[in-house]
């Protein structure tokens, strides 16, 4: 009797068991449910909703939102300002080979986050952006010759800009920005531009040494003219009276100066000088 007893209580504990680890399945299954059934999508995002794969029109926005568990989910999709930076190579008007460096800010159209999913997928650099870019700039860079690409660097840029726009509108990619952050031309093309810019360079340096000579000379010149017309001007002052009144006063000095001794040694004759002659002269010159 015992032993049916102890038999009836183990299989009894055995069903409780069963009941409980039942009870805590469903448990489970539903909290996972409930989990599953909500979703949030982040700022600068956008949440495509597929429902057994197919996905739905309408773009999820920002905040909490809910599913069916299991037969749906969400695909979340970046709308902000993104950045891609890649080099394309391509040939200018004059077949000179180029290697084209850009960057492009884009982003996605929030509310056609669905059809790029459904289009493109979420590989949409790789499938259209980075082709966009190569062509882009292949198209673009053909119509300028490799000098004019550096010149003229803003029209290259605005080509490439709205070619760019043009392709990438199509697949809901708008264009926020684009930059060329570099040309590189061959080694060759390299030195050319060097040797022309050293060529010009020195003919610029030619023309201002020209230049400045041309104006040591013109200035030479006008001095030499001045100097001719002071000696000209001083000529017609030059009068027979001047001149005597000159010799007049260097006869003066000298006698200002004799200390009244004849030399004791000459070695020819000795010049006199009227004195009194010259000073009746001085005074007539004076008077006058």
């Amino acid at each position: 009797m015992v032993k049916e007893n102890y038999s009836y209580d183990s299989a009894l504990e055995g069903k409780n068991i069963a009941l409980l680890a039942c009870f805590a399945l469903v448990g489970i299954f539903f909290l996972i449910a409930i989990v599953s059934a909500v979703y949030t999508i982040g700022a600068g995002e956008r949440g495509v909703l597929l429902t057994f794969g197919k996905p739905s029109m309408d773009a999820s926005g920002e905040g909490l939102h809910f599913k069916v568990p299991f037969a749906q989910k969400v695909k979340k999709i970046e709308v902000r300002t993104q950045k891609v930076e890649t080099s394309a190579d391509s040939a200018s008007r004059d077949l000179q080979d180029a290697q084209t460096t850009i960057a492009l800010n884009f982003h996605l159209m929030p509310e056609s986050t669905p059809r790029l999913y459904q289009e493109v997928g979420l590989a949409y650099q790789e499938r259209i952006i980075d082709p966009a870019i190569q062509e882009s700039v292949k198209s673009v860079t053909a119509k300028f010759t490799a000098e004019e690409l550096v010149t003229k660097r803003p029209e290259v840029r605005a080509g490439i800009q709205e070619s760019l726009r043009l392709r990438l509108e199509k697949y809901y990619i708008v264009v926020d920005d684009f930059n060329i952050v570099n040309f590189q031309f061959s080694e060759a093309f390299d030195k050319a531009i060097e040797q022309k810019v050293t060529a010009e360079q020195l003919k610029l340096k030619a023309d201002r040494d020209l230049e400045r000579i041309m104006v040591e000379a013109q200035q030479t010149i006008e001095s030499a003219k001045a100097e001719a017309e002071a000696l000209r001007l001083q000529k017609q002052e030059i009068t027979p009276d001047l001149l005597k009144l000159r010799q007049i006063e260097v006869q003066r000095t000298a006698i200002e100066k004799w200390d009244g001794i004849l030399p004791q040694v000459t070695g020819g004759a000795i010049p006199f000088i009227d004195l009194r002659t010259a000073e009746v002269e001085i005074s007539e010159e004076e008077t006058i």
